[in-house]
């Protein structure tokens, strides 16, 4: 037990989670050698791949992977998110989660939570013990609650983010000298509140494990000459896990998580070009750069990542399609992106995903009407500002794949198996032993005994 738990008294079961955000399982597992530390955890405890969720992007994840619900009970989707009755869309924010999040149950059980970098919890709450909010924060200064975590993450010149636009230059030394930048300051951050002991939840992320992973994870799996810059970032990530799980005192748990798995990418699919191209959607005018601006005549328009929408009388404001044709348009627009083969005539949809099937709850009225769960290969964009073809290639060269996800669990008793991201909530109130319904989550606890 660490100092501040030998004072206090108290001996509830403690949980440290560290969040790893896109790193695929088998990244970890196929490489022991090079990755000693997770394959000691694994070997200790469990571990295993876990399923993401529909669709499996960052924005949407986090809020399911912290409040164990699928996007219909969180009310997030992805990046980007529709307006109820009109055209505006809107990027989500921690406000915008309307689920209970796990270390609200554990602050509300009357025990303490320190939260560090979570995307999608800006701005900071100010019932948990302290929080740093993650992607999507505009600054410290304001990320950062209460005052004193605040002005020492300032003065030890924490980053929230990786400078993902250093990543467009086809030289990707300035890119990956700011990861190791960003993912230093972070450890440094973690271990000096880990070390500080008086939490009973340490939830933090890595982020810039995705950050890498959008323009280094090509050159991992077909081996150019850049894979050792993509090795290097990751033997350091490896070795500060190493070194939290050597930190955390005995009473305490280690949760090691990623968010979705990742893939190679192929192709970008810009899916409005396609919808455009099928004669779906179509604009007012040449001059157009959001949904506002499709026509009234549209009888379809996708939002990032492959949630297409159906443009429904009563529903939408200008909808073009109505309620007694839902069904038959929805069927023909399913089959339509399930043919569908990109430029090396692999079919683009591994499944698309009917909203009945992957959304239930009472924010479910938002919820896209078909997702596409793209084939590894082909990364789905959506934007309104058109493009010149259906498939391109940008400056990307990996993408979020809905499989191979990673959980490990210091403790032999989880059972990693047919897991998926709904399933690490509950976990880690069992391995806290906090007190909660089996029907407030999606998912259910992975531990035995």
């Amino acid at each position: 037990m660490g100092l501040f738990d030998r004072l206090r008294g108290q001996d509830d079961p403690r949980v440290a989670f560290i969040g790893i955000d896109g790193v695929p399982f088998s990244l970890l597992a196929d490489n022991p050698d090079e990755f000693p530390n997770m394959a000691a955890l694994a070997d200790a405890g469990s571990a295993g791949a876990i399923e993401s969720i529909v669709p499996p992007e960052s924005s949407a994840c986090w809020p399911s992977l912290t409040t164990g619900v699928n996007p219909g009970e969180t009310g997030v989707y992805g990046f980007q998110d529709r307006e109820n009755g009109s055209y505006d869309t809107y990027v989500p924010m921690g406000r915008d989660v309307q689920a209970t999040r796990l270390w609200d149950r554990v602050t509300d059980s009357g025990r303490k939570a320190t939260v560090m970098n979570v995307p999608v919890t800006f701005p900071p709450q100010r019932n948990v013990q302290r929080m740093v909010s993650g992607f999507l924060s505009p600054s410290v200064d304001k990320a950062a609650y209460p005052d004193e975590f605040r002005d020492y993450l300032d003065s030890m010149g924490y980053i929230i983010d990786t400078n993902a636009k250093l990543g467009h230059k086809d030289d990707k030394t300035e890119f990956v000298e700011n990861a190791h930048k960003t993912v230093d300051k972070r450890f440094e951050a973690f271990t000096h509140y880990l070390e500080q002991d008086d939490w009973d939840l340490f939830f933090g992320v890595f982020m810039t494990t995705d950050r890498v992973n959008h323009f280094l994870f090509k050159d991992y799996e077909d081996g150019t000459p850049d894979k050792e810059k993509f090795m290097e970032f990751y033997r350091k990530v490896d070795d500060y896990l190493g070194e939290i799980r050597e930190t955390v005192a005995d009473d305490v748990t280690l949760v090691v998580a990623s968010d979705h798995g990742f893939t190679s990418l192929d192709y970008e699919v810009h899916c409005n070009a396609l919808l455009e191209e099928e004669g779906w959607l179509s604009y007012d005018d040449d001059d157009h750069e959001q949904l506002d601006d499709i026509s009234d005549d549209t009888l379809a328009y996708s939002l990032i990542p492959g949630r297409f929408y159906i443009n429904l009388e009563g529903r939408e404001p200008r909808g073009a399609v109505p309620e007694d044709e839902y069904d038959e348009r929805r069927d023909e627009l399913k089959e339509m992106l399930e043919n569908l083969e990109g430029p090396n005539g692999r079919k683009v949809a591994d499944r698309v995903v009917e909203k009945e099937e992957a959304f239930r709850g009472d924010h479910d009225d938002i919820a896209p009407d078909l997702v596409v769960v793209p084939n590894h290969g082909f990364d789905l964009k959506s934007g309104f500002k058109g493009a010149d073809d259906v498939f391109g290639q940008g400056p990307r060269n990996g993408m979020h794949s809905f499989d191979n996800a990673s959980l490990f669990v210091d403790d032999p008793d989880a059972a990693i198996e047919d897991a998926d991201l709904f399933d690490i909530a509950p976990t880690i109130l069992d391995l806290m032993e906090v007190d909660y319904s089996r029907t407030d989550f999606d998912g259910a606890s992975l531990l035995t005994q």
